[in-house]
């Protein structure tokens, strides 16, 4: 189930508000898409990223595949645990798998995306 904690975008990711961090990762359905993941390569701490815009790329056995900002802000920390062991992101996709996170994030844009009902909905027709 995905989790309710949490809001979702139209293109599988997931971000989670911690104080003033915005932590971000992939669902559990693209993880599952994707396949095995190889390898994950995120842009650097302190790149602005606009929402819709692209931070990133994760390599599986099946495909590569674009990394989304879900709302503006700028990098402020990358899992490093997944440069080491990018197969966190299939194993725990809600956990240990986080990707990046983000600081300074427009907190206005949070509307604009999914709740884990309406995420759950859209996953299942795409």
């Amino acid at each position: 189930m995905t989790p309710n904690d949490r809001k979702y975008t139209k293109t599988h990711e997931w971000l989670k508000i911690e104080g003033n961090l915005a932590i971000v990762g992939i669902t559990d359905h693209a993880q599952s898409t994707l396949g095995d993941v190889t390898y994950i390569d995120v842009k650097a701490v302190g790149t602005f990223v606009e929402q819709g815009g692209e931070c990133g790329v994760i390599e599986s056995v099946k495909a590569a595949s674009d990394i989304f900002a879900p709302v503006d802000g700028e990098i402020a920390e990358k899992n490093q645990m997944l440069e080491l062991s990018p197969e966190l992101l299939n194993t725990d996709p809600y956990g240990k798998g986080w990707i990046l996170k983000f600081k300074n994030t427009n907190s206005s844009q949070l509307a604009s995306l999914l709740s884990s009902s309406d995420y759950d909905v859209e996953s299942k027709s795409s």
